[in-house]
């Protein structure tokens, strides 16, 4: 990785989109500093304390934005949820899946009605967020809710025109890189916690011996699944053409165990979050401690809906990612076809049912990594919020923002060969 870097800044293309990135980065992390007007941040730190769960591990995708209840609390989040509820429409609706079948301008539509939904978005989530955090008002006036709710929304539209940015200008996925910045600066924080609580006698060596093996052993697995793929051998007739020929070649199609990369993980928990949120807004209620008892962070059935969830996900961006049916028509068309396998509905049939149970592993697996942390800081009684779904953004993201260097870099290359 250092050297995929190292050798990236040699080309003056390269070097500029990453210095370009990290520009972004430094701009959302001083506007996690700049505080919301009117509130009394003291008062969402002892919440966050108290409260711990997914108030804590949200703390730590915003970065410490929401502990410190900066322009950037909500994060990213009603963007995540306004791209979940629009990929959702385009499948439903008739209008919206022709508009993301007509190019380029039929996507720009739609992500300009996902700007619109998510400033939407961000202004009810951002009047639930000030009503519920009332007490910490220093002046409770129409005036000074209105004035923390818009600035929540503005501080969270322009995290997305910061992401966008980072897409059009930059290296890899703008939202992906900002909640990995994030992530990445709470880990200082979470360390000295650590040591906090090993002085005080909370933690032992041995529990945290056990933590970092448990860390570096899914940060391998991680690598392992996103890097495995099966490779179905595809193998090409010959054809004549005038006077040359053509195919007569073997290649293959790559599937690889996890398409979709973090998504589905990053989907899963800005939904899991947003019920979590609305309990604690009625918090010391019954239906709050129903909620936390039954649905909290730490309850068996929290797991099993996040888990679903991601599977879920899982399989529903490979179906947008991998289109079977399309690949079998193309192969059909140019000659190709898969050893045993006859052309057309056959091969659709082949690659669908193969697709399918290689998803399965791919979300399985992500599912069992991103819930074992709630058992085990149950068994092990670790007061982290730093788990194994922090774990699999870092490494994802990490691993995405390589391969679009590299790819780049070859792109170059081929570029230069050309020319």
């Amino acid at each position: 990785m250092l050297s995929t870097v190292k050798n990236a800044l040699k080309i003056p293309d390269l070097k500029k989109k990453i210095i370009f990135t990290l520009m972004m980065l430094l701009i959302f992390r001083i506007g996690s500093y700049i505080p919301v007007p009117g509130i009394d941040a003291n008062f969402i730190r002892n919440i966050i304390e108290q409260g711990g769960g997914i108030l804590g591990f949200f703390d730590i995708v915003s970065g410490g934005a929401f502990s410190n209840f900066t322009i950037f609390a909500m994060s990213i989040t009603p963007y995540i949820n306004a791209s979940i509820i629009m990929q959702l429409l385009t499948v439903a609706i008739p209008k919206l899946e022709q508009l993301a079948k007509e190019g380029e301008e039929g996507r720009k539509k739609l992500a300009k009605y996902t700007r619109y939904l998510t400033v939407v978005l961000a202004f009810v989530q951002s009047i639930g967020i000030t009503y519920s955090l009332r007490g910490g008002m220093l002046e409770k006036s129409v005036l000074n809710y209105l004035l923390v709710a818009l600035t929540l929304t503005a501080g969270t539209a322009f995290l997305m025109w910061l992401g966008e940015q980072i897409n059009d200008k930059g290296i890899g996925n703008g939202i992906s890189i900002l909640i990995f910045t994030g992530i990445v600066a709470r880990i200082p924080v979470s360390t000295l916690r650590l040591v906090e609580y090993i002085r005080i006698g909370t933690l032992n060596l041995w529990q945290i011996a056990l933590f970092i093996v448990g860390a570096v052993v899914i940060i391998a697995l991680v690598i392992y699944i996103s890097e495995g793929q099966r490779r179905i051998p595809v193998q090409y007739a010959k054809r004549v053409v005038g006077r040359k020929m053509y195919g007569g070649q073997s290649t293959h199609i790559p599937l690889k165990v996890n398409q979709s990369g973090v998504l589905p993980i990053i989907f899963a928990m800005s939904i899991t979050a947003l019920p979590q949120t609305i309990a604690n807004f009625w918090r010391e209620t019954a239906f709050s401690e129903w909620f936390n008892k039954y649905l909290g962070y730490q309850s068996p059935w929290y797991a099993v809906i996040y888990a679903l969830l991601i599977i879920f996900f899982t399989y529903f961006y490979t179906q947008i990612q991998f289109n079977p049916i399309e690949i079998a028509k193309n192969m059909k068309q140019y000659g190709g076809f898969i050893p045993g396998i006859r052309p057309g509905k056959p091969t659709s049939q082949y690659l669908f049912r193969i697709s399918n149970r290689i998803t399965l592993a791919g979300a399985i697996f992500l599912a069992l990594i991103a819930i074992l942390p709630i058992f085990v800081s149950n068994v092990l009684k670790l007061p982290l919020h730093f788990g194994g779904t922090a774990l699999l953004i870092l490494v994802g993201v990490a691993l995405d923002t390589m391969k679009q260097i590299e790819s780049q870099m070859i792109m170059r290359h081929y570029k230069g060969f050309l020319k």
